[in-house]
């Protein structure tokens, strides 16, 4: 029994000598240990995000948006942009775009481009000459002028016109009634502008 009882001693001593050898390193693992499950708990998921639509590439005013046009990225949910366009297959730019730049309403042919020009009417009127639209750009600002071709004389019907759009992609410039311009006007201006398109010649020139 003497002898179990030394064997049992000098057992427990080999143990206990290679626990306080090893001591700095357990107590770095328990710690370790425990950072990780404190990280683990407190760690936050995710933030939610939007993906909002984008040009695939730099984009001219007039063209009219098709799958290979679009892009997409994703926005953390408080930083997506106003007006961002969630029909955008099918409708027209109204000006340029670039590559990786959100399809926002603003951009786009449509009731929201009338918006951001709210002291505006937004007209689409129709002008002879294609070489002459294919000049403008929108945030062009022109003087639209009429001209009768029977009574002669001309006069400007609609003075520092807003160009907003120039869709150009998909129209004929060759079709009846010439090229397609989208323009805001004063409201006052809308009548003339509109019985001037019907009845006379108009052209434009260029505003200061």
């Amino acid at each position: 029994m003497s002898s179990l009882r030394f064997r049992a001693q000098r057992a427990r001593r080999v143990v206990r000598r290679q626990v306080l050898a090893r001591r700095r390193l357990l107590a770095a693992l328990c710690t370790a240990g425990a950072v990780a499950a404190g990280l683990h708990a407190v760690a936050a998921p995710p933030p939610a995000t939007v993906t909002v639509p984008t040009a695939a590439r730099d984009l001219p005013a007039g063209t009219v948006l098709s799958e290979a046009d679009l892009g997409s990225v994703a926005f953390a949910a408080g930083s997506v942009p106003d007006g961002v366009a969630d029909d955008t297959v099918g409708r027209t730019l109204a000006s340029p775009v670039r590559a990786g730049e959100p399809i926002t309403d603003v951009r786009l042919v449509g009731a929201a481009l009338a918006d951001a020009h709210p002291d505006l009417t937004a007209m689409p009127i129709r002008l002879p000459d294609p070489g002459g639209v294919a000049l403008l750009d929108p945030g062009d600002r022109i003087d639209l002028v009429a001209t009768d071709p029977q009574a002669g004389g001309s006069r400007v019907v609609a003075a520092g016109a807003l160009v907003l759009a120039v869709p150009t992609s998909g129209v004929d410039p060759a079709s009846p009634g010439g090229a397609l311009v989208v323009v805001g006007v004063l409201p006052s201006a809308v009548t003339l502008l509109s019985e001037a398109s019907a009845r006379w010649f108009l052209t434009f020139a260029f505003s200061r």
